[in-house]
């Protein structure tokens, strides 16, 4: 009497229940260890992106003084480095300073206002949550901070 080989034969293909397992198990351990890492930098990158405007635009609006002797006005807003702004003041020599105005991380207009309470002119984000103030990731982010 011959006994059943445990060997599978060249015929069978596949993975038993059991490999199936141990490998969903290795793939949910290493997601749990490496997933809140991998999403924890999201808002670190978020408010790293809002410094980064806030440093180009305010790069933008210092050309802007330079070439036109004083910064847009509040009702000019930002969108003076895009387009000409019509109104009173009329900037002299205004030429354009970027090519778009970039919408902060959560995809919100960057606040502006001038003369600014802060300093010559306050350039800010309210962060992930939209409001003034907050913490972490809801936190402000300033051109005076």
């Amino acid at each position: 009497m011959r006994l059943p080989s445990l060997q599978k034969s060249p015929q069978q293909k596949g993975f038993t229940l059991i490999e199936v397992m141990i490998a969903i198990t290795i793939i949910a351990i290493m997601a749990a260890t490496v997933g809140p890492k991998l999403f924890g930098n999201i808002g670190t990158a978020q408010k790293t992106k809002a410094q980064s405007d806030i440093a180009a635009i305010s790069s933008a609006l210092d050309l802007y003084k330079l070439a036109n002797f004083d910064y847009p006005t509040t009702d000019q807003g930002l969108q003076a480095l895009v387009t000409k702004p019509s109104g009173s003041p009329e900037p002299q020599n205004w030429t354009q300073q970027l090519s778009k105005m970039p919408k902060d991380p959560w995809k919100r207009e960057y606040q502006y206002l001038s003369p600014g309470e802060n300093s010559d002119y306050d350039l800010y984000s309210f962060g992930k949550d939209g409001r003034p103030g907050g913490e972490g990731e809801n936190a402000d982010i300033t051109n005076w901070e």
